[in-house]
């Protein structure tokens, strides 16, 4: 199964958002991608809790809607993994939610964010997600595709638990995406080993689209410009941990554009289960592991 991964670099502007969404979905639909897996806020980032509950509130007139009827109108066979904002019904916060459409345009499967970033770094960055999103609290079964690929839904921060990949692996699942927007650096240190890691524990495909660069989310209240930076490095890993792909990172001084100034880049990759079964039956982990001990992990 061939698959696509959509690196962009998402700003405030949802509309602007969304068309860079459409160059790289025809791109993956004319290089025969089955799945098209893009980014963690992929709509739109947002200078803080007030913007982002903001910006929220036009997902689903301005983005979503339009998305979903251009797949539709398309029609052609490209599933579509998409990380969006959407409004809690009952907070004043977000759902930091992951959406997997099919060719026809229908929503088959939506995961909300169960793992929040929330980093409070001594003399450094203090990074709380849960000021704006309201956190699952339920795992998302894996969805198949074509009777042999069986995806698994997470989020960006989720990647550092190992728990829901290995109960995603009970489950069924046989590729894992971590739609991201890592920070630069988190991403430096951890981005690439925690893809490999969460493929080696899982023994599943590992498919992380990410945002990457310098978002445009405007100036705050005294005119300052509001700094907000994405490692990039989306990736591809297979369940022996070798990387079958990789885009570009945030500092990369050839980060290219189009002729209408929106950075994007798709990068590739067949998937080959047979191999996959390969790996699980010369190293059965899920027939070694104690659950007498540990539980059903």
């Amino acid at each position: 199964m061939k698959v696509a991964v959509g690196q962009l670099c998402s700003s405030s502007n949802t509309k602007n958002n969304l068309r860079t969404v459409y160059k790289i979905l025809n791109l993956a639909i004319q290089n025969q991608a089955r799945i098209l897996f893009l980014p963690e806020a992929t709509d739109y980032l947002a200078q803080n809790a007030k913007h982002s509950l903001q910006l929220s509130q036009q997902v689903k007139t301005a983005f979503l809607t339009p998305l979903v009827e251009h797949i539709k109108a398309l029609n052609q066979s490209t599933y579509v993994s998409i990380g969006i904002h959407l409004p809690n019904d009952t907070t004043t916060k977000v759902e930091n939610v992951h959406l997997l459409i099919d060719p026809k345009g229908t929503i088959v499967s939506r995961y909300q964010k169960l793992h929040l970033f929330d980093v409070d770094v001594p003399n450094g960055p203090i990074l709380k997600e849960s000021n704006s999103v309201e956190a699952g609290n339920t795992i998302t079964p894996p969805t198949l595709i074509d009777d042999v690929a069986n995806i698994g839904l997470s989020i960006c921060y989720d990647i550092r638990f190992p728990e829901l990949s290995l109960k995603l692996r009970q489950l069924g699942a046989n590729i894992l995406t971590f739609p991201s927007a890592f920070t630069t650096k988190t991403g430096d240190a951890h981005w690439e080993v925690l893809s490999k890691a969460r493929a080696l524990d899982s023994q599943c495909f590992v498919v992380n689209a990410a945002q990457c660069g310098h978002h445009d989310v405007g100036t705050n209240e005294k005119g300052d410009t509001i700094e907000r930076i994405s490692y990039g490095d989306s990736i591809i890993v297979d369940p022996w941990g070798t990387v079958l792909a990789k885009a570009k990172k945030f500092d990369d001084k050839d980060l290219s554009v189009d002729d209408d100034s929106d950075y994007f880049e798709v990068i590739y990759a067949d998937l080959d289960f047979d191999q996959l079964n390969k790996v699980r039956t010369n190293m059965p982990l899920s027939q070694h592991r104690r659950a007498d001990v540990f539980g059903d992990l």
